[in-house]
């Protein structure tokens, strides 16, 4: 299952985002996954979440994000939910067609490996294409 949090810049998605993630691990059973574009949250995430700063890694496309995503996954069998702060940035989405092929991607991959996946999204609802309209969980 892919969810999403949307709004434009400086609305609160990040703290939604943490909020979540913090609920999350009080009900978890398997190993949850924080991935942001640096690792300035670090201290407000639980010790028993993994947070992963893109920063530390020479990506610059969005096929190798989809397989350094992979490469996470194939890493703990024990995941379950992995956060993805700044989604079109760490995954190098430009266009509605590349958020979609993406989150075509990530709906495989999420239910081959009962992955849920919570995406932090810079664009206002209006402006999604309707796969990912059908995922918002929050608006802001």
């Amino acid at each position: 299952m892919v969810e999403i949090i949307a709004g434009v810049t400086g609305q609160g998605k990040t703290k939604k985002l943490l909020d979540r993630v913090g609920e999350d691990l009080k009900k978890a059973e398997g190993s949850l996954v924080y991935i942001d574009k640096s690792s300035q949250h670090m201290y407000e995430l639980d010790s028993k979440i993994r947070l992963i700063d893109m920063a530390d890694y020479a990506l610059t496309s969005t096929e190798e994000f989809v397989g350094f995503l992979s490469g996470v996954i194939s890493q703990n069998s024990d995941i379950e939910e992995i956060f993805l702060d700044s989604f079109l940035t760490i995954a190098f989405i430009d266009t509605n067609e590349g958020l979609v092929q993406v989150m075509e991607k990530l709906d495989v991959i999420s239910e081959k490996f009962g992955i849920r996946f919570v995406l932090s999204i810079s664009k206002k609802e209006e402006e999604l294409p309707d796969i990912a309209k059908a995922r918002i969980v929050v608006s802001l």
